[in-house]
């Protein structure tokens, strides 16, 4: 334990702009071990002090983004009196982008929550696509920025979940055969930003066969079987290839490198539109 590092998250908001950069930091290191503690809204110099007093025992690391800059200072220099290795990932890119724009930041906590027209149309996006989950409401469909389509257990869901939370209203679609497609999509093809999701049959056995333990429901023949299962892959696969869909491949893909692909292919098809 004595080369496991505490680290320690500070933030004046919610500390999800300060996660998502740290899990982003500790992927690149292979023998990096450590304990997380997490300290959120902290906005004022008492809180600093009681976190750097538990920080100090050792073998700690603070990580920070606090956008005050007399707090910012004080737990800068506190830590430093204390002997303990501390990181703003924020303040440099705000002086860097304050001088670029010629003016002033508003050094205001929670600023990326304010409740302005991108939020609204975000919750809009991620009700839409909890709606139009799983191939329902399909007669909304043309409502939709995005549509995808794949076989079962082919990350539509998640992924759709995950655009949503980007602002994309998204679609899901399963494929079964060419009538499990809507109409719509059928007779206007490259209307909307349909996309067709892919997996290697080995790897949606596997998911398929855990996801039906996990249930405690019977295994069906045609579900988890592997040459049904390929069969499956290669009638999407021809499906997509005959509307003209990109087909993205989501084997070796996190949810968030598939959404950043479709993102690429949105944006494109949007140029062309």
């Amino acid at each position: 334990m004595k080369n496991t590092y505490q680290v320690y998250l500070i933030s004046d908001s919610t500390g999800e702009t300060l996660d998502r950069i740290f899990m982003a930091l500790k992927a690149q290191f292979k023998d990096f071990k450590y304990n997380i503690n997490q300290f959120s809204f902290t906005r004022t110099g008492n809180q600093v002090s009681q976190i750097l007093e538990k920080a100090k025992k050792g073998n700690s690391i603070v990580l920070y983004t606090i956008v005050d800059t007399k707090l910012a200072k004080f737990l800068a220099e506190e830590s430093k009196k204390k002997n303990i290795p501390c990181f703003s990932v924020l303040g440099d890119l705000i002086i860097n982008f304050s001088k670029t724009l010629h003016q002033k930041a508003l050094h205001v906590p929670k600023g990326q929550h304010v409740l302005d027209e991108e939020y609204y149309d975000r919750i809009e996006a991620i009700q839409f696509s909890m709606k139009h989950d799983d191939g329902n409401f399909s007669n909304e469909i043309s409502k939709s920025d995005i549509i995808l389509l794949g076989v079962s257990r082919t990350s539509k869901t998640p992924t759709s979940i995950y655009l949503a939370n980007r602002g994309y209203k998204t679609s899901n679609i399963p494929i079964v055969n060419e009538n499990s497609i809507p109409i719509f999509l059928r007779k206007n093809p490259s209307s909307i930003c349909a996309i067709g999701l892919t997996t290697d049959p080995k790897r949606l056995f596997d998911l398929r066969k855990n996801r039906m333990n996990s249930l405690n429901e019977k295994e069906k023949n045609d579900y988890t079987n592997l040459e049904d299962i390929t069969k499956e892959l290669e009638y999407a696969k021809k499906t997509f290839k005959k509307f003209n869909w990109p087909i993205i491949d989501v084997t070796r893909k996190s949810v968030e490198e598939t959404a950043a692909s479709i993102i690429k292919i949105y944006e494109i098809t949007k140029k062309n539109v």
